[in-house]
């Protein structure tokens, strides 16, 4: 199984600000696998390219109720935000430490799948708050900063 190494802070790699994926191409599809691989060996739900040293918008996140399977995000932006409500938060990259941090319990989101097909996806509670987690990833922004 090929996985990553995933960034620990302080690792200044953690942040860089994502840029858009340009093609999605063999490449793209490889790094999104290796991701899964990666987020699945550390028992994590979601995973954002900063995290392994890719500097793409690239997000994946594993299966988390009600979501049936997982779920790739790529270029996500996110369209529309309801309802601000604390949410407890742990980091593969700031591993064994939990903090509380402001989220949207309610959002709707842009992206692009593993194919290249654009998606809306609306998200709650739990998916809400990861999908936010791993954006603030692409931003250059950690847990910590909250």
């Amino acid at each position: 199984m090929s996985t990553f190494k995933i960034l620990k802070y302080p690792d200044k790699n953690l942040r860089k600000i994502a840029k858009p994926v340009k093609k999605i191409n063999k490449k793209i599809k490889k790094i999104i696998h290796k991701m899964f691989n990666t987020m699945y060996l550390y028992n994590g739900i979601g995973l954002a390219a900063t995290q392994v040293n890719i500097n793409l918008q690239i997000i994946v996140i594993g299966i988390i109720k009600p979501l049936r399977n997982p779920l790739i995000l790529i270029n996500p932006k996110i369209i529309n935000k309801k309802k601000i409500i604390m949410s407890e938060e742990g980091c593969l990259s700031v591993p064994k430490k939990f903090f509380q941090v402001p989220r949207y319990n309610y959002l709707k989101l842009y992206s692009l799948n593993h194919d290249g097909k654009k998606n809306i996806i609306s998200a709650q509670s739990n998916l809400s708050f990861c999908i936010q987690h791993e954006l603030d990833h692409l931003k250059g922004k950690l847990i910590l900063d909250y």
